[in-house]
């Protein structure tokens, strides 16, 4: 069984004790995670422990109940806060409403009162986890729902009628696997009519219904060891959307379906004809495939039926130009900068594979080439790389641009190169990081004193967010902001008490504590002694 962890707050040490010890809380479904003895220490501790119950009273030192209430608001808005008061004072519950406080206890409380009202507050755990697993019985109804709003999708993508930026989410959210091959193609099956007989039997039409389903299972079994794809019912016909992956070739895919057709004739006695549409280098086009292996399709009475029909062998068309486009160069600068060496190679690999596929005179590879390499130099200007440690003045790199010269050294330089820059930029990114955290430090020495100083102050100075410097100041120093600027203050305080005969609130003030009674509490906590007997030891 699982309990829900609860932390006290109280400055009254047997009061803590005496709660602690007299309810009987796993049979309330809670187990005590801690306490604390004044809001500060609270708040800490709630970082730590992740309590999903708060217990607090509403008078503490250093930051009273309510503030704590308050700050916890903010940052962990789903905790329940119980608030004990000795206080009847109607002001003091007016300001708990408004906190959403769960509770509001007048002290004394008894052992029968806290069972009841902590026996409420599991019950609105209980029914606010109840409502999250509604949540995922409608998450599995969606996903039962999910082969009907896959084909609306997938129609609507092969309609044109899905903007770019969106494909990409939505097949991975409808769980379609074709993303990133080096192209697509659309395949239409058109499931060609029976001659109807008189006299034929009611169960062998109602069989002609089903054969559409038989048709695309068959299709299915036949394509899933080789290739990715994805099947479904469009306007058209049965409709196949395929990725063309490495080793796998376009020509490969119309030979096995024109297999397919043979196998759906033999097995399920049904003539189909596909129609085979041009290949697309980008999903948001891949409409004007699809409508190309309609247009394909619409030459079986030049072709007759029963097998496949690739439209590039009834339209021949020019296979276009290589183009280095700026999605290319977005993609493969996104690799560089926030990928891998593996993810780095796959997109330089990808752009490479177009030369082979494109049918174009020689000096046109020579011109792909030569915009790979000034995407290169743009993003080593871009990071302030010297280009000689790229470029070198011997007759290797012109050989590289040679048109003729194997594609493969080409590929292999560019990835090499690529991963240069790669490490250059993560080596820059840690440096400028070890930098960052090296001012902050100079600014927290410099404004200890401050009692006002903040995460927020100093991210404004060094104009990041405060998530993010957090995040990366424990990285670089293995502590929390707050517990490096208690150390630098705590420091100094003893650099005090050692050297000057100062007051012990003056060396508080000096520090950047406002209250005394909270400096000593610190100083006690960390040293064992109290600034007073600290100093006559």
């Amino acid at each position: 069984m699982s309990y829900y962890r609860i932390l006290l707050a109280d400055d009254e040490e047997e009061v803590r004790k005496a709660i602690i010890r007299k309810i009987d809380w796993e049979s309330l479904g809670f187990q005590v995670a801690g306490d604390a003895d004044n809001g500060e220490e609270a708040l800490e501790k709630i970082e730590q422990l992740k309590p999903d119950v708060v217990m607090t009273d509403i008078r503490m030192p250093y930051m009273d109940g309510l503030t704590l209430t308050a700050r916890i608001r903010q940052k962990y808005p789903s905790i329940k806060v119980l608030i004990f008061s000795g206080y009847d004072d109607f002001e003091y519950a007016q300001q708990a409403i408004k906190l959403n406080v769960s509770e509001y206890i007048l002290k004394p409380v008894n052992v029968e009162e806290l069972t009841e009202i902590l026996g409420r507050v599991r019950s609105s755990l209980d029914e606010e986890i109840e409502q999250r697993r509604n949540v995922r019985l409608l998450r599995e109804s969606y996903r039962n729902s999910l082969p009907i709003l896959r084909e609306l999708f997938l129609n609507d993508l092969v309609g044109g009628n899905i903007p770019g930026g969106e494909i990409a989410g939505k097949l991975e959210e409808y769980e379609v696997d074709i993303l990133n091959a080096r192209k697509w193609v659309t395949a239409v099956i058109s499931v060609e009519p029976e001659e109807r007989v008189e006299g034929q039997p009611l169960s062998r039409q109602q069989e002609q219904k089903l054969i559409p389903i038989s048709v695309r299972q068959l299709v299915e079994d036949n394509l899933k060891e080789y290739f990715r794809f994805t099947i479904f019912s469009s306007t058209g016909g049965i409709t196949i959307l395929a990725a063309i992956d490495e080793p796998n070739t376009q020509t490969g895919f119309i030979d096995l379906l024109g297999d397919i057709c043979k196998e759906i004739r033999r097995i399920l006695e049904v003539t189909v004809t596909i129609g085979v549409g041009h290949s697309s280098q980008m999903l948001e086009h891949i409409g004007e495939s699809y409508q190309s292996a309609m247009d394909a399709l619409g030459y079986k009475a030049i072709t007759g039926t029963g097998g496949t029909i690739y439209i590039h062998d009834m339209e021949p068309v020019s296979r276009g130009k290589l183009h280095l486009d700026e999605k290319d160069e977005a993609e493969l600068t996104a690799a560089v900068k926030f990928g891998t060496p593996q993810t780095i190679e796959a997109v330089v690999q990808d752009l490479m594979a177009r030369v082979e596929e494109a049918k174009v005179h020689v000096r046109q590879h020579q011109v792909y080439r030569l915009s790979l390499v000034n995407w290169v130099t743009r993003l080593m200007q871009q990071c302030d790389m010297d280009l000689r440690q790229i470029f070198d003045t011997d007759d290797g790199f012109i050989r590289l641009m040679d048109g003729g010269q194997k594609q493969e050294e080409f590929t292999g330089w560019l990835i090499q190169v690529a991963c240069q820059i790669h490490e250059a930029i993560n080596l820059r990114r840690d440096t400028t990081n070890r930098q960052v955290i090296e001012e902050a430090k100079r600014y927290i020495q410099e404004h200890y004193p401050d009692p006002d100083l903040s995460v927020e102050m100093i991210c404004r100075q060094l104009h990041m967010s405060p998530a993010y410097f957090s995040t990366m100041f424990r990285k670089e120093t293995g502590q929390t902001y707050v517990a490096y600027l208690t150390e630098v203050r705590l420091n100094k305080a003893v650099e005090l008490l050692n050297e000057t005969n100062d007051k012990t609130y003056v060396i508080a003030r000096k520090v950047g504590y406002q209250e005394q009674n909270y400096f000593s509490y610190v100083f006690k906590k960390k040293y064992g002694l109290s600034p007073s007997k600290f100093r006559g030891a």
